[in-house]
């Protein structure tokens, strides 16, 4: 990571995605956590599964804002090559209980 992260969620979050620890991720979640995608809601466990764990996901994030709940990143998985991506972070009691992310100036 260049950017400090300063919400620990979020930094467990991004280091799980980047060490492919798939239980240290959802340990990071709250348990009814919700996710878009491209503004588009998806179903959480699928896509992460296919956007991250099934296919090496890394976060290089660039820089990150409102305590690090805001994040710009290049992401990269071996099914999509790097992009540069946004991420937003809603966070309840410690965990990420939401999370959005997609390719535009924003991520909705």
């Amino acid at each position: 990571m260049t950017a400090t992260i300063e919400d620990p969620a979020v930094a467990a979050f991004v280091t799980a995605v980047n060490t492919g620890d798939r239980e240290a991720f959802f340990e990071a979640l709250t348990p009814d956590a919700t996710m878009a995608d491209d503004g588009t809601e998806r179903d959480l466990t699928a896509w992460v599964d296919r956007e991250i764990f099934t296919v090496s996901g890394h976060l290089e994030v660039e820089s990150a804002a409102d305590g690090g709940r805001e994040l710009t990143a290049t992401y990269s998985n071996t099914t999509w090559g790097g992009m540069r991506t946004h991420w937003r972070f809603t966070v309840d009691d410690g965990r990420v209980s939401r999370f959005e992310t997609g390719q535009g100036s924003g991520t909705g």
